[in-house]
């Protein structure tokens, strides 16, 4: 992605797990680490989809380093797919790793949305997560976590319009209840096709929202 790119050699409940590091960009107060989450492993879901490479370059830009990872099952990841329980395990042996102090954020794209939303609900007392990013989050697949309070305004969901794969319905009947803000990309799908840009500069601006 950039020079300051490392490969990570991590270890999960299923053995190894596969990780990129990009390093925060020179020249930006350092914030912390950011984990992001991939979509579905069998939907070829990988840590180099462009959503999520779009996420990393946002949070690099905001003084972020910015961690990829594949699920188990997918690339040099050991092990195979389990809807999302093991793939929670692997999230959180990552933050563990490669984070074991100081500030976090949490991201997710798809299913990989759906998978951070519990890790938020696991990691928010700790009071490390400095930020959270949702996008084209799986409410109608999955069983998507209610985010805490104390984190929506530390919390940014973003979603297509016409998102063919996850109905904006969908998400705002998950947002609804919990009175939880969801930032709407007109005409936009589920990959954002044409709309990269955009979605970068939503999740900067959310970054430099939020100390």
């Amino acid at each position: 992605m950039n020079a300051q790119t490392e490969r990570l050699n991590l270890t999960g409940a299923a053995g190894a797990i596969e990780a990129v590091r990009d390093a925060a960009a020179e020249g930006v107060p350092a914030r912390g680490v950011a984990v992001i989450a991939h979509p579905h492993p069998l939907f070829g879901g990988t840590m180099d989809n462009k959503v999520v490479q779009t996420l990393a370059r946002a949070f690099v830009a905001s003084g972020f380093a910015a961690v990829r990872f594949n699920f188990r099952g997918v690339g040099g990841s050991a092990g195979a797919h389990d809807a999302g329980a093991g793939e929670l395990d692997d999230l959180l042996a990552v933050v563990r790793q490669v984070a074991p102090e100081g500030p976090i954020a949490l991201a997710g794209f798809s299913f990989g949305a759906f998978v951070t939303s519990h890790a938020i609900a696991r990691c928010w007392g700790e009071g490390r997560v400095q930020s959270a990013v949702l996008v084209g989050t799986a409410t109608s697949r999955f069983t998507v976590a209610p985010l805490p309070p104390e984190a929506h305004l530390r919390s940014l969901v973003v979603h297509g319009e016409h998102d063919e794969t996850v109905p904006l319905a969908a998400v705002m009947d998950w947002a609804r209840p919990q009175t939880l803000p969801v930032t709407v990309v007109p005409g936009g799908g589920h990959f954002f096709h044409g709309q990269l840009p955009l979605l970068k500069g939503l999740v900067m601006r959310h970054l430099q929202s939020t100390p």
